[in-house]
């Protein structure tokens, strides 16, 4: 106690007084009023965790399992305390249960800090939130994850003892690992790598009651289609997504109360209406297809991603599976630098951005230019390569690019760009039709 005493007292010292010549930490106050701010500061916001250990308790055990990496307690710890203890308290045996359900949240996986949305968090702490939205089917901000799900336990009841509710725990933090690092051979892996490439979280909630509803391998595949078609149907009509936590949280509710099947998502999907939820139509996912400037609003993960799934659609059930080696790369066919090499339909050349911005609206190439300025960024002029054209291969006049992609890419997307003897307004218009009828089969509605 003496020691600590003193060394409490030097280092105090020279925090307020200065060492080494140097001056202490806002020198330009006065002493006394750093000492009462200090003194505040720990009167008010440091924090003491005090854990009562039972007779047979292992302190060591406990704050290594609390603090093995010397690294702040993270909500997830927390809340295993708090598990424990009560598991304690009902008579488990708490080191039999906690290698049972619990180690494996321990381990370096679930401690890695992920991006979601704005903020980056532990995996076990995104789990334990996702987990608790799905069993209430409401919103549950991190940083009250403790607090909520506490009073949740001791409010609601939902588990008829602790060992369930470890069991639980157990299980579904399982399936949100496949969730967020999927096999290849798993049912869900075509849904879960496609909410990755479209950065949509949200619907963990949602995955994570189905996946605990035992669903059969046909009704997860009808499952994964619609809510492919629903999600990216809205990307492509660029329909925004800010109202997505709401809806997957409802859809939670309404599934947990009505039962879980493909038949009764679609339905509550179909039901969507306005702006933040409606699932577009054929004739507006259409016009949004072959209309719209995509490239920028669809980012590269997402465009392969969907240029992937219509690949599939130009193979027979003979050919063999394409899988790269590296992520495919998007290419612009007509690219997006293209006034000198590219003419327009008349022969005439295109205008750059200072020609246009000083020429008459009159003119028929301001005309001409801007039509073509738009079909360049739609999905009929998109497509994706094996690997990447370098700059010089990328903007070269049709003649010349043509076989240059074809040495990029094998792939049956691009195998009819062969046919094509000219590139233009008129062919972007035609593919962008064509690879939508092609959409119509994959994304179903």
């Amino acid at each position: 106690m003496v020691e600590a005493y003193l060394f409490f007292y030097e280092q105090l010292i020279g925090f307020f007084s200065g060492e080494n010549g140097e001056a202490p930490l806002a020198s330009e106050f006065p002493l006394t009023t750093r000492v009462d701010e200090c003194f505040q500061t720990l009167r008010n916001a440091l924090m003491v965790v005090v854990i009562d250990l039972q007779k047979d308790d292992d302190p060591q055990v406990i704050f290594e399992t609390l603090n093995a990496r010397g690294q702040p307690l993270l909500p997830a710890d927390l809340l295993r305390n708090y598990i424990f203890f009560r598991a304690s308290r009902d008579g488990l045996d708490v080191e039999a249960s906690y290698k049972q359900y619990w180690a494996r949240f321990d381990e370096e996986f679930w401690r890695e800090e992920v991006k979601q949305g704005r903020l980056t968090r532990p995996r076990s702490d995104l789990f334990m939130q996702h987990f608790l939205s799905s069993r209430q089917g409401q919103d549950i901000p991190i940083k009250h994850l403790y607090i909520e799900y506490r009073h949740w336990i001791e409010s609601e009841k939902p588990f008829p003892d602790v060992a369930t509710e470890l069991k639980t725990l157990a299980r579904q933090g399982d399936q949100f690992r496949r969730i967020i690092a999927p096999e290849k051979s798993d049912e869900i892996y075509g849904l879960c790598t496609f909410l990755e490439a479209y950065d949509i979280r949200t619907a963990y909630p949602l995955l994570l009651a189905l996946l605990d509803a035992n669903l059969e391998a046909t009704e997860w595949q009808a499952i994964s289609e619609i809510l492919e078609s629903y999600l990216l149907r809205r990307a492509v009509c660029n329909l925004g997504t800010k109202n997505y936590n709401r809806i997957f949280l409802g859809l939670t509710r309404n599934l947990r109360r009505d039962g879980f099947s493909a038949a009764k998502l679609k339905a509550l999907l179909l039901a969507q209406t306005g702006e933040s939820g409606v699932w577009p139509d054929d004739a507006t996912f259409r016009e949004a297809w072959v209309s719209k400037q995509l490239y920028g609003p669809l980012n590269s993960p997402k465009l392969v991603h969907l240029f992937s799934r219509l690949n599939q659609t130009f193979m027979s059930s003979k050919s063999e599976a394409v899988v790269f080696g590296t992520q495919p790369t998007v290419e612009h066919i007509m690219p997006q630098t293209w006034t000198k090499t590219w003419p327009l339909p008349d022969g005439g050349q295109g205008m750059d951005f200072t020609e246009l911005y000083s020429a008459s609206p009159a003119d028929p190439r301001v005309t001409a230019t801007r039509k073509r300025e738009v079909a360049i960024q739609t999905l009929g002029n998109l497509t994706i390569l094996s690997s990447g054209l370098n700059t010089s291969q990328s903007n070269q006049s049709w003649d010349k690019k043509r076989p240059e992609m074809m040495k990029h890419s094998l792939l049956p997307i691009n195998q009819s760009l062969l046919e094509m003897s000219v590139w233009d307004e008129s062919t972007v218009q035609t593919r962008g039709e064509q690879l939508f009828e092609r959409a119509l089969s994959v994304w179903e509605r």
